[in-house]
Protein backbone atom coordinates (compact mmCIF):
# COMPACT_ATOMS: atom_id res chain seq x y z
CA UNK A 1 0.00 0.00 0.00
CA UNK A 2 1.29 3.47 -0.76
CA UNK A 3 1.79 6.21 1.43
CA UNK A 4 -0.75 8.05 0.02
CA UNK A 5 -3.32 4.82 0.16
CA UNK A 6 -2.11 4.85 4.17
CA UNK A 7 -3.03 8.79 4.60
CA UNK A 8 -6.75 8.51 2.37
CA UNK A 9 -7.74 5.35 4.54
CA UNK A 10 -6.99 7.12 7.61
CA UNK A 11 -8.69 10.11 6.88
CA UNK A 12 -11.66 8.25 6.25
CA UNK A 13 -11.60 6.83 9.88
CA UNK A 14 -11.14 10.05 11.11
CA UNK A 15 -14.13 11.41 9.05
CA UNK A 16 -16.12 7.82 10.47
CA UNK A 17 -15.08 8.84 14.03
CA UNK A 18 -15.68 12.32 13.54
CA UNK A 19 -19.01 11.77 12.33
CA UNK A 20 -19.85 9.54 15.53
CA UNK A 21 -19.03 11.14 17.89
CA UNK A 22 -20.78 14.38 15.92
CA UNK A 23 -23.94 12.54 16.58
CA UNK A 24 -23.26 11.33 20.16
CA UNK A 25 -22.63 15.63 21.00
CA UNK A 26 -25.48 16.28 19.13
CA UNK A 27 -27.16 13.50 21.00
CA UNK A 28 -25.94 14.64 24.60
CA UNK A 29 -26.91 18.11 23.57
CA UNK A 30 -30.36 17.12 22.92
CA UNK A 31 -30.43 15.08 26.46
CA UNK A 32 -29.23 18.16 28.20
CA UNK A 33 -31.48 20.38 26.30
CA UNK A 34 -34.55 18.08 27.46
CA UNK A 35 -33.10 17.44 30.80
CA UNK A 36 -33.59 21.25 31.27
CA UNK A 37 -37.40 21.41 29.97
CA UNK A 38 -37.98 19.20 32.19
CA UNK A 39 -36.77 20.77 34.77
CA UNK A 40 -37.77 23.95 33.91
CA UNK A 41 -41.57 21.87 33.52
CA UNK A 42 -41.43 20.31 37.17
CA UNK A 43 -40.16 24.12 38.75
CA UNK A 44 -43.18 25.62 36.62
CA UNK A 45 -45.52 22.97 38.25
CA UNK A 46 -44.56 23.42 41.50
CA UNK A 47 -45.37 26.94 41.53
CA UNK A 48 -49.16 27.21 43.33
CA UNK A 49 -50.09 30.21 41.22
CA UNK A 50 -51.19 29.95 37.66
CA UNK A 51 -48.00 30.44 35.76
CA UNK A 52 -48.19 30.93 31.42
CA UNK A 53 -45.28 31.67 29.30
CA UNK A 54 -45.87 33.70 25.79
CA UNK A 55 -43.52 34.72 22.82
CA UNK A 56 -42.93 37.73 21.91
CA UNK A 57 -46.14 37.65 19.51
CA UNK A 58 -48.19 36.83 22.45
CA UNK A 59 -48.26 33.31 21.53
CA UNK A 60 -48.40 29.99 24.35
CA UNK A 61 -45.01 28.33 24.61
CA UNK A 62 -45.81 27.06 28.30
CA UNK A 63 -48.05 26.87 31.28
CA UNK A 64 -48.64 24.41 34.45
CA UNK A 65 -51.39 23.05 35.32
CA UNK A 66 -52.65 25.61 37.89
CA UNK A 67 -52.87 27.73 35.02
CA UNK A 68 -55.52 25.15 33.31
CA UNK A 69 -57.22 24.79 36.71
CA UNK A 70 -57.96 28.40 37.12
CA UNK A 71 -59.22 29.05 33.69
CA UNK A 72 -60.80 25.50 33.48
CA UNK A 73 -63.79 26.77 31.61
CA UNK A 74 -60.93 28.06 29.00
CA UNK A 75 -58.52 25.02 28.98
CA UNK A 76 -59.57 23.04 26.09
CA UNK A 77 -58.43 25.94 24.04
CA UNK A 78 -54.96 26.24 25.20
CA UNK A 79 -51.78 24.55 22.74
CA UNK A 80 -48.73 26.03 21.87
CA UNK A 81 -48.51 28.38 18.65
CA UNK A 82 -52.09 29.91 19.54
CA UNK A 83 -52.58 33.73 20.69
CA UNK A 84 -53.73 33.91 24.80
CA UNK A 85 -55.93 37.10 22.60
CA UNK A 86 -58.02 34.60 20.53
CA UNK A 87 -58.49 32.33 23.44
CA UNK A 88 -59.87 35.25 25.51
CA UNK A 89 -61.90 36.07 22.47
CA UNK A 90 -63.82 32.59 22.45
CA UNK A 91 -63.93 33.06 26.01
CA UNK A 92 -65.84 36.21 25.60
CA UNK A 93 -68.12 34.68 23.55
CA UNK A 94 -68.93 31.70 25.69
CA UNK A 95 -69.92 34.34 28.25
CA UNK A 96 -66.56 33.15 30.70
CA UNK A 97 -65.97 36.85 31.90
CA UNK A 98 -69.01 39.00 33.46
CA UNK A 99 -67.40 41.82 33.08
CA UNK A 100 -67.02 41.99 29.04
CA UNK A 101 -70.85 41.10 28.75
CA UNK A 102 -72.17 44.00 27.41
CA UNK A 103 -69.09 45.52 26.25
CA UNK A 104 -67.01 43.08 24.46
CA UNK A 105 -64.72 44.76 21.94
CA UNK A 106 -63.70 47.36 24.86
CA UNK A 107 -62.99 44.78 27.58
CA UNK A 108 -60.60 43.02 24.34
CA UNK A 109 -59.25 46.11 23.61
CA UNK A 110 -58.25 46.82 27.11
CA UNK A 111 -56.88 43.52 27.90
CA UNK A 112 -55.02 43.68 24.39
CA UNK A 113 -53.58 46.92 25.92
CA UNK A 114 -52.67 45.28 29.23
CA UNK A 115 -50.77 42.49 27.44
CA UNK A 116 -49.13 45.22 25.07
CA UNK A 117 -47.50 46.64 27.73
CA UNK A 118 -46.45 43.68 30.30
CA UNK A 119 -45.50 46.54 32.84
CA UNK A 120 -45.61 43.89 36.15
CA UNK A 121 -49.28 46.06 36.45
CA UNK A 122 -51.40 44.24 38.61
CA UNK A 123 -55.69 44.15 38.22
CA UNK A 124 -57.87 42.14 39.12
CA UNK A 125 -60.79 39.63 37.19
CA UNK A 126 -64.12 38.01 37.60
CA UNK A 127 -64.35 34.58 35.82
CA UNK A 128 -68.24 33.17 35.29
CA UNK A 129 -68.33 30.82 38.14
CA UNK A 130 -67.76 33.82 40.69
CA UNK A 131 -64.12 33.33 41.28
CA UNK A 132 -61.84 37.01 41.47
CA UNK A 133 -57.96 36.28 40.00
CA UNK A 134 -55.17 38.71 40.12
CA UNK A 135 -53.15 38.99 36.96
CA UNK A 136 -50.09 40.40 36.54
CA UNK A 137 -48.03 40.41 32.91
CA UNK A 138 -44.12 40.86 32.50
CA UNK A 139 -41.92 41.36 29.12
CA UNK A 140 -39.16 38.63 29.30
CA UNK A 141 -35.62 39.34 27.82
CA UNK A 142 -36.35 37.96 24.50
CA UNK A 143 -39.49 40.15 24.59
CA UNK A 144 -42.27 37.14 25.28
CA UNK A 145 -44.50 37.52 28.29
CA UNK A 146 -44.42 35.75 31.58
CA UNK A 147 -48.16 35.98 33.16
CA UNK A 148 -49.36 35.04 36.55
CA UNK A 149 -52.31 34.90 37.81
CA UNK A 150 -53.66 34.07 41.38
CA UNK A 151 -57.23 33.44 42.53
CA UNK A 152 -58.08 35.71 45.30
CA UNK A 153 -61.63 34.83 45.81
CA UNK A 154 -61.40 34.33 49.23
CA UNK A 155 -59.35 37.12 49.84
CA UNK A 156 -61.99 38.98 48.10
CA UNK A 157 -64.52 37.30 50.62
CA UNK A 158 -62.72 37.82 53.83
CA UNK A 159 -62.17 41.21 52.62
CA UNK A 160 -65.82 42.11 52.28
CA UNK A 161 -66.71 40.00 55.57
CA UNK A 162 -64.14 42.79 56.92
CA UNK A 163 -66.12 45.41 55.74
CA UNK A 164 -69.39 44.22 56.94
CA UNK A 165 -68.48 43.46 60.14
CA UNK A 166 -66.92 47.02 60.21
CA UNK A 167 -69.42 48.23 58.97
CA UNK A 168 -71.83 46.84 61.79
CA UNK A 169 -69.70 47.66 64.59
CA UNK A 170 -69.93 51.13 63.00
CA UNK A 171 -73.60 50.91 63.37
CA UNK A 172 -73.52 49.73 66.99
CA UNK A 173 -71.25 51.88 67.69
CA UNK A 174 -73.57 55.10 66.26
CA UNK A 175 -76.47 53.27 67.96
CA UNK A 176 -74.91 53.42 71.35
CA UNK A 177 -73.89 56.70 70.61
CA UNK A 178 -77.63 57.90 70.08
CA UNK A 179 -78.83 55.61 73.20
CA UNK A 180 -76.41 57.51 75.18
CA UNK A 181 -77.71 60.77 73.76
CA UNK A 182 -81.18 59.92 74.72
CA UNK A 183 -80.67 58.55 77.78
CA UNK A 184 -78.83 61.85 78.76
CA UNK A 185 -81.81 63.68 77.45
CA UNK A 186 -84.45 62.21 79.47
CA UNK A 187 -82.83 61.49 82.63
CA UNK A 188 -80.88 64.54 83.12
CA UNK A 189 -83.85 66.76 81.63
CA UNK A 190 -86.60 66.18 84.70
CA UNK A 191 -83.33 66.26 86.65
CA UNK A 192 -83.19 69.82 86.09
CA UNK A 193 -86.28 70.61 86.61
CA UNK A 194 -86.09 69.15 89.87
CA UNK A 195 -83.16 70.52 90.62
CA UNK A 196 -84.06 73.88 89.42
CA UNK A 197 -87.49 74.57 91.42
CA UNK A 198 -85.85 73.28 94.69
CA UNK A 199 -83.35 75.88 94.66
CA UNK A 200 -85.53 78.16 93.40
CA UNK A 201 -87.54 77.30 96.13
CA UNK A 202 -84.53 77.85 98.77
CA UNK A 203 -84.38 81.36 98.13
CA UNK A 204 -87.90 81.79 99.27
CA UNK A 205 -89.04 82.42 102.94
CA UNK A 206 -89.40 78.86 104.21
CA UNK A 207 -90.17 77.48 107.73
CA UNK A 208 -88.33 75.20 109.56
CA UNK A 209 -90.02 72.42 108.03
CA UNK A 210 -90.58 73.60 104.76
CA UNK A 211 -86.68 73.68 104.66
CA UNK A 212 -86.30 70.36 105.90
CA UNK A 213 -88.53 69.21 103.08
CA UNK A 214 -86.71 71.42 100.08
CA UNK A 215 -82.91 70.38 101.44
CA UNK A 216 -84.38 66.45 101.55
CA UNK A 217 -85.91 67.13 97.48
CA UNK A 218 -81.74 68.34 96.77
CA UNK A 219 -79.87 66.12 98.27
CA UNK A 220 -82.38 62.81 97.14
CA UNK A 221 -81.75 64.71 93.45
CA UNK A 222 -78.15 65.22 93.81
CA UNK A 223 -77.61 61.39 94.75
CA UNK A 224 -79.65 60.90 91.51
CA UNK A 225 -77.45 63.20 89.04
CA UNK A 226 -74.98 61.29 90.60
CA UNK A 227 -76.44 58.02 89.31
CA UNK A 228 -77.21 59.36 86.36
CA UNK A 229 -73.36 60.73 85.34
CA UNK A 230 -71.97 57.86 86.14
CA UNK A 231 -74.16 55.55 84.39
CA UNK A 232 -73.96 57.91 81.56
CA UNK A 233 -69.81 58.02 81.77
CA UNK A 234 -69.33 54.65 81.90
CA UNK A 235 -70.84 54.55 78.45
CA UNK A 236 -69.17 57.42 77.08
CA UNK A 237 -65.47 56.46 78.30
CA UNK A 238 -64.68 60.26 76.73
CA UNK A 239 -67.93 62.07 78.40
CA UNK A 240 -66.27 65.36 79.84
CA UNK A 241 -66.36 64.91 83.25
CA UNK A 242 -69.03 66.32 85.72
CA UNK A 243 -68.81 67.83 89.27
CA UNK A 244 -69.92 66.84 92.32
CA UNK A 245 -73.69 67.58 93.40
CA UNK A 246 -74.28 71.27 94.09
CA UNK A 247 -73.53 72.53 97.79
CA UNK A 248 -73.62 76.12 97.43
CA UNK A 249 -75.97 78.56 98.84
CA UNK A 250 -79.69 78.51 97.12
CA UNK A 251 -79.36 82.10 96.96
CA UNK A 252 -77.69 83.73 93.70
CA UNK A 253 -76.18 87.49 94.00
CA UNK A 254 -77.08 89.63 91.00
CA UNK A 255 -74.45 91.09 89.50
CA UNK A 256 -75.96 94.22 88.83
CA UNK A 257 -77.04 93.85 85.40
CA UNK A 258 -79.48 94.31 82.97
CA UNK A 259 -79.98 91.67 80.68
CA UNK A 260 -82.35 90.37 78.09
CA UNK A 261 -82.20 86.68 77.62
CA UNK A 262 -84.32 84.26 75.12
CA UNK A 263 -84.02 81.03 76.23
CA UNK A 264 -84.87 77.98 74.14
CA UNK A 265 -86.19 74.70 75.65
CA UNK A 266 -89.28 72.67 74.95
CA UNK A 267 -89.74 71.43 78.20
CA UNK A 268 -92.29 73.72 80.20
CA UNK A 269 -90.66 72.88 83.65
CA UNK A 270 -86.90 73.76 82.38
CA UNK A 271 -88.23 77.26 81.04
CA UNK A 272 -89.66 77.79 84.54
CA UNK A 273 -86.31 76.75 85.77
CA UNK A 274 -84.23 79.49 83.64
CA UNK A 275 -86.91 82.00 84.20
CA UNK A 276 -86.59 81.62 88.13
CA UNK A 277 -83.07 81.26 88.13
CA UNK A 278 -82.54 84.41 85.98
CA UNK A 279 -85.38 86.62 87.66
CA UNK A 280 -83.28 86.42 90.89
CA UNK A 281 -80.37 88.05 89.17
CA UNK A 282 -82.48 90.47 87.45
CA UNK A 283 -82.55 89.41 83.83
CA UNK A 284 -85.46 89.99 81.67
CA UNK A 285 -86.25 86.10 79.72
CA UNK A 286 -88.21 85.76 77.16
CA UNK A 287 -88.88 81.86 76.49
CA UNK A 288 -89.92 79.83 73.34
CA UNK A 289 -90.48 75.87 72.63
CA UNK A 290 -88.15 74.96 69.53
CA UNK A 291 -85.63 76.15 67.43
CA UNK A 292 -87.83 77.56 64.96
CA UNK A 293 -89.01 79.85 67.48
CA UNK A 294 -85.72 81.25 68.63
CA UNK A 295 -85.15 82.82 65.50
CA UNK A 296 -87.98 84.34 64.43
CA UNK A 297 -87.49 85.93 68.32
CA UNK A 298 -84.47 86.56 67.48
CA UNK A 299 -85.11 88.51 64.29
CA UNK A 300 -88.14 90.18 65.63
CA UNK A 301 -86.01 91.71 68.98
CA UNK A 302 -82.29 92.27 69.96
CA UNK A 303 -81.13 90.00 72.57
CA UNK A 304 -78.15 89.76 74.88
CA UNK A 305 -77.95 86.36 74.94
CA UNK A 306 -79.30 83.54 73.73
CA UNK A 307 -79.73 79.95 75.85
CA UNK A 308 -80.58 77.41 73.66
CA UNK A 309 -81.43 73.58 74.20
CA UNK A 310 -80.05 71.21 71.52
CA UNK A 311 -82.90 68.38 71.24
CA UNK A 312 -86.27 70.37 70.37
CA UNK A 313 -89.62 69.66 68.32
CA UNK A 314 -89.88 71.70 64.67
CA UNK A 315 -86.05 73.01 64.51
CA UNK A 316 -83.26 71.49 66.78
CA UNK A 317 -81.01 73.68 68.71
CA UNK A 318 -77.69 72.86 66.10
CA UNK A 319 -80.41 73.84 62.99
CA UNK A 320 -80.87 77.24 64.97
CA UNK A 321 -78.27 78.33 65.87
CA UNK A 322 -76.34 77.63 62.09
CA UNK A 323 -79.38 79.85 61.14
CA UNK A 324 -78.50 82.73 63.06
CA UNK A 325 -75.36 82.87 62.43
CA UNK A 326 -76.21 82.56 58.71
CA UNK A 327 -78.56 85.18 58.91
CA UNK A 328 -75.86 87.48 60.76
CA UNK A 329 -73.39 87.23 58.23
CA UNK A 330 -75.73 87.88 55.74
CA UNK A 331 -77.25 90.91 56.56
CA UNK A 332 -73.68 92.34 58.95
CA UNK A 333 -75.93 91.95 62.07
CA UNK A 334 -73.68 92.33 65.24
CA UNK A 335 -73.13 88.73 66.75
CA UNK A 336 -75.48 87.40 69.58
CA UNK A 337 -73.74 85.29 72.11
CA UNK A 338 -75.49 82.12 72.19
CA UNK A 339 -75.05 79.33 75.07
CA UNK A 340 -76.16 75.76 74.74
CA UNK A 341 -78.20 74.43 77.95
CA UNK A 342 -78.43 70.58 76.78
CA UNK A 343 -78.74 67.34 78.72
CA UNK A 344 -76.08 65.82 75.92
CA UNK A 345 -72.77 66.77 77.34
CA UNK A 346 -70.84 64.32 75.17
CA UNK A 347 -67.27 66.12 73.40
CA UNK A 348 -69.35 64.61 70.54
CA UNK A 349 -72.59 67.42 71.27
CA UNK A 350 -69.58 69.73 72.18
CA UNK A 351 -67.89 69.87 69.55
CA UNK A 352 -70.76 70.01 67.25
CA UNK A 353 -72.50 72.75 68.87
CA UNK A 354 -69.35 74.69 68.60
CA UNK A 355 -69.32 73.97 64.90
CA UNK A 356 -72.84 75.59 64.97
CA UNK A 357 -71.48 78.86 66.15
CA UNK A 358 -72.22 78.24 69.60
CA UNK A 359 -70.15 80.00 72.59
CA UNK A 360 -70.09 77.95 75.29
CA UNK A 361 -71.84 74.86 76.46
CA UNK A 362 -73.40 74.05 79.98
CA UNK A 363 -74.33 70.54 80.78
CA UNK A 364 -78.23 69.83 82.67
CA UNK A 365 -79.04 70.00 85.15
CA UNK A 366 -77.99 73.36 85.56
CA UNK A 367 -76.67 75.27 88.37
CA UNK A 368 -77.71 78.66 88.84
CA UNK A 369 -74.07 79.66 89.54
CA UNK A 370 -72.44 78.21 86.47
CA UNK A 371 -75.83 79.63 84.46
CA UNK A 372 -74.50 83.28 85.78
CA UNK A 373 -70.92 82.59 85.29
CA UNK A 374 -71.66 81.92 81.42
CA UNK A 375 -73.95 84.59 81.07
CA UNK A 376 -71.00 86.92 82.53
CA UNK A 377 -68.19 85.60 80.39
CA UNK A 378 -70.80 85.98 77.70
CA UNK A 379 -71.51 89.49 77.52
CA UNK A 380 -68.43 90.14 78.77
CA UNK A 381 -65.51 88.17 77.57
CA UNK A 382 -62.48 90.56 78.30
CA UNK A 383 -63.41 90.59 81.73
CA UNK A 384 -63.65 86.85 81.91
CA UNK A 385 -60.16 86.15 80.15
CA UNK A 386 -58.78 88.65 82.89
CA UNK A 387 -60.18 86.57 85.53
Amino acid sequence: MTTGGIFSGAAKVWRGLARRLGRGALQDAEAEAQLARERLRDAIEAIPEGVVFLDPEGRYILWNQRYAEIYHGSSDLFRPGLRLIDTLREGVRRGDYPDAIGREEAWLAARMEQLASANGARHEQQVADGRWLLIEDRRTSDGGTIGLRVDITEMKRQAQALAQALAHAEAANRAKTEFLADMSHELRTPLNGVLGLAQALEATPLDANQAALVADIRASADVLQQLVSGLLDYGEANLAAEGGPASSPASVEAPGWSLRVLAADDNPTNRKVIELMLAAAGVQVVSVNDGAAAVEAWRAATFDVILMDLRMPVMDGIAAIRAIRDEERRTARPATPILVLSANTSPQDRRASAAAGADGHIGKPIKAEELIAALEAAVNPQAAQAL
